[in-house]
């Protein structure tokens, strides 16, 4: 699957193991202050996260960006 797009490094992955790694990694609290999203600093679940992420798509830039800086 990844051959089909080779310059794109978030080719076949998804949101929610992007999500998943960040919380791991920084934790919601640090999360909230590299990326200032309400959902990363109240009701703080992976639920409201991805709703809010999936309909706003320059918060998932920002995501996405930090996700690829920390990997």
């Amino acid at each position: 699957m990844r051959q089909d797009q080779p310059n794109n490094p978030l080719h076949g992955i998804k949101l929610s193991e992007i999500l998943d790694f960040l919380v791991e990694f920084y934790g919601w609290e640090e999360l909230g202050n590299l990326i200032n999203i309400n959902c990363f600093k109240s009701n703080q679940t992976k639920k409201s996260s991805l709703k809010f992420l999936r309909t706003t798509p320059w918060a998932r830039a920002k995501v996405e960006q930090l996700y690829l800086n920390s990997i």
